[in-house]
Order: C-alpha cells, then sequence, then structure tokens
C-alpha cells in the first residue's frame, strides 16, 4: 500500500501532549510531491456507540448540551473504550449508565469509521441491539440530559436543524437508516 500513487511516508512520531483522552504528536512525513515536515496528529481514544432501536422504530438517544460547540442536540450512547474491554462491552455498559436501558442480546456490528482522517485518529465503533430493558436512573452524572426514544423517521429532519450531534450519531443512524433499505 505504501508505494500506491499519492501515498505518504512516515518517518516517526514524537509526542508533545499525552494523556487519556488526547494525545497530539508532531510525525515526521514526506508528502506526495516530496516535500517532507513534521505534521501534527491528534490521537482520541476508541469510541464504542450503541444504537438501541425498538419495535417502534426508534432510537434510544440522549438529548444534552456541548460546551465545545455550544450545541444543543440528540447523540446515541456510548463513550471510550477503556484498555482491555471489547467495544461492544463499552458501548452496552455505556448506553446502561447514561440512560437507564440496559441493552438486551447480542451486539452487532455495525460499522467502524475514523471521523476526520486528514489529521486526527478517532477510531469509533458502533454496535446495534433491537431491544433494552430499564433497568432504573442514570447512574452515569457527567453525562446529563433527557433520555428519549427517538423515532427514525425524524433522522432526516434532526440532521438538517443540526440536532444530531457528532459523527458517531450521524454516521451511525444514516448507516442503519441506509442498510435496511437496500
Amino acid at each position: 500500500m505504501a508505494d500506491e500513487h499519492g501515498s505518504w511516508k512516515t518517518f516517526g512520531e514524537r509526542l508533545v501532549y499525552d494523556n487519556r483522552w488526547v494525545k497530539v504528536g508532531l510525525v515526521d512525513v514526506q508528502a506526495p510531491n516530496g516535500e517532507r515536515w513534521d505534521y501534527h496528529v491528534v490521537h482520541l481514544a476508541r469510541i464504542a456507540i450503541a444504537l438501541i432501536v425498538n419495535h417502534q422504530d426508534e432510537a434510544l438517544m440522549l438529548w444534552r448540551y456541548r460546551f465545545a460547540t455550544e450545541q444543543w442536540g440528540y447523540e446515541l450512547l456510548g463513550g471510550m473504550v477503556d484498555d482491555g474491554e471489547e467495544a461492544a462491552i463499552t458501548a452496552a455498559r455505556e448506553a446502561a449508565e447514561e440512560s437507564g436501558w440496559e441493552p438486551v442480546g447480542e451486539a452487532e456490528h455495525l460499522v467502524s469509521f475514523e471521523p476526520l482522517p486528514g489529521q486526527v485518529t478517532a477510531p469509533i465503533d458502533v454496535y446495534v441491539w433491537r431491544a433494552a430493558k430499564h433497568i432504573g436512573e442514570p447512574t452515569d452524572t457527567e453525562e446529563v440530559g433527557r433520555v428519549e426514544w427517538v423515532p427514525l423517521s425524524r433522522v432526516t429532519e434532526l440532521a438538517q436543524r443540526q440536532e444530531l450531534l457528532g459523527s458517531g450519531t450521524l454516521v451511525a443512524l444514516l448507516y442503519y437508516m441506509a442498510s435496511r433499505n437496500v
């Protein structure tokens, strides 16, 4: 793959910032035109997302505020994958903690993707369940919001109104809906 037309060469990376949530590196690169320089790359932790859909064709989501973009909107449930934990387990755990609803049955891998591959590594894995049981109130007090079953028929409208927050939510919902119509 490295010899493919248009490929870049890398000669190493030096971390300039490193913590649990984000790492920033300077990667020694050579572009296809032969130029060589240090390129900033941001590395984010792997994220696992739960798409829980019920028999009424509704998805379980959290209406919440995101201060970084100063937006209110809907998000699917999920979070950072802990070291040594399987992504599907993370998605199920985060769904229960953030919503009080526990996914039922085996997780089905829906899609994995990188939302900003030009300068950011941010792997996202999405899993789908078709049932959940209510186990109580949300226990994750940091992820406060209003838990709702949102009709999938509203996805396009919510996307147009910019009320679906983040690529994890948008890609997961649109991919799920498109794959049902194949």
